[in-house]
Parts: C-alpha cells; sequence; structure tokens
C-alpha cells in the first residue's frame, strides 16, 4: 500500500544548528550555503538578523564575500516568534546581538518541529563569550566553529581583535576595525 505525503505538511523532529567562530572565518557564508539548499529542498524558509546590522544591507543578509540572501531585520529575539508561523526552516544571523532569549525562542521554534541555523560569534573582541552564544551552544543539536586565518602569522584564527581603542562591546565593523587572529598572537594584542 503506497501513502503519499505532502512534505510541506509533514512535520519533522525541529532541531537547532550553531555556526559560530571569529569575524570573517565564513559563519555567514556558511548559513547562506545551508539555507539555499533548505530552498532547493523546496521547504518554506524564514531569515532574520539584528535590526543594528546595517552594515552591507538593511534588508539582506551579507557574506565578506558580499554572497547575500533576503532576511527580515527584527529588533528583539521574542519579534522572531511573531513571524515565523508556516515555516520549516529559520535562520538567524549575527545572533550575538540578540538578547539572551533567543535561546529559549530557538528552542521552542525546535520543540515545534522547525529547523533553526544560527550564525553568530562566539567570542567578543576581548576573547569572552558573547551574548547568547553559549546557551545556544549548549542547547544545539549541532554545533559547526569555524576558523578564519590569523592576519599575523597564518595560523588558525579564533579570535576576533579590534583594532580601534573603542571600548564598547558592540562596534559594528569589518576589516578596517578588526582582524583574525591565533590565541598566541591575541595574546601579545591584548597585553
Amino acid at each position: 500500500m503506497f501513502i503519499e505525503r505532502d512534505i510541506h505538511r509533514q512535520k519533522n523532529a525541529g532541531s537547532i544548528e550553531v555556526i559560530a567562530g571569529s569575524m570573517f572565518s565564513g559563519k555567514t557564508e556558511e548559513l547562506l550555503r545551508r539555507l539555499r539548499r533548505a530552498k532547493i529542498a523546496r521547504q518554506r524558509v524564514e531569515i532574520f538578523k539584528p535590526i543594528i546590522d546595517t552594515r552591507y544591507s538593511e534588508r539582506e543578509v551579507v557574506s565578506h564575500d558580499e554572497n547575500s540572501i533576503l532576511s527580515t531585520p527584527v529588533e528583539n529575539s521574542a519579534n522572531i516568534l511573531l513571524m515565523t508561523s508556516d515555516v520549516d526552516v529559520i535562520g538567524i544571523d549575527e545572533a550575538q546581538f540578540f538578547d539572551k532569549g533567543l535561546v529559549d525562542v530557538c528552542v521552542q521554534l525546535a520543540n515545534s518541529g522547525v529547523r533553526v541555523i544560527i550564525a553568530g560569534l562566539d567570542m567578543d573582541f576581548q576573547g569572552k563569550p558573547f551574548g547568547p552564544i553559549p546557551g545556544l551552544m549548549a542547547v544545539a543539536d549541532y554545533v559547526t566553529k569555524v576558523h578564519a586565518i590569523c592576519m599575523r602569522c597564518g595560523n588558525v584564527a579564533q579570535f576576533s581583535h579590534r583594532l580601534s581603542s573603542a571600548d564598547k562591546l558592540v562596534l559594528l565593523g569589518e576589516k578596517n576595525e578588526y582582524e583574525p587572529l591565533c590565541r598566541d598572537c591575541f595574546i601579545k594584542a591584548t597585553t
């Protein structure tokens, strides 16, 4: 006996996937790759980013390689729940800029059958855990840690070193404000 299934209506178990690492490590590029594959599979996809991230575009998630995908900028994590009815996959970029409530939002979405894919910095410019990312990594089904190349020695880099003397936690920037460094070069640069 053959049973026909509608893949758009069948709810599978949800999941949480975290892509974390330093600046210039390819987090957003990996997020975009996974979201494009979900679209190819005809899954319903929604993408969110924090409203404060306007570096490349106000409406798109854009990688440093200038690949992009249309997204919805939101002010806080609770807004994501308001805009996610009838979706299979949710992408969230620059998750470190969201409030800590993002962890509960992602768990709620995954528990309701949604695949949630999150990209963000795991450490701030001081080398300390950043925003909700550590909590998301703890509850994630899958964690992918990506690395950049140290701009000083060429080794694998996991730190985002701020080049300016600004001391506020959130400072949006690119290659003029930050450089990826390995642990040894980061320690030398910050002591």
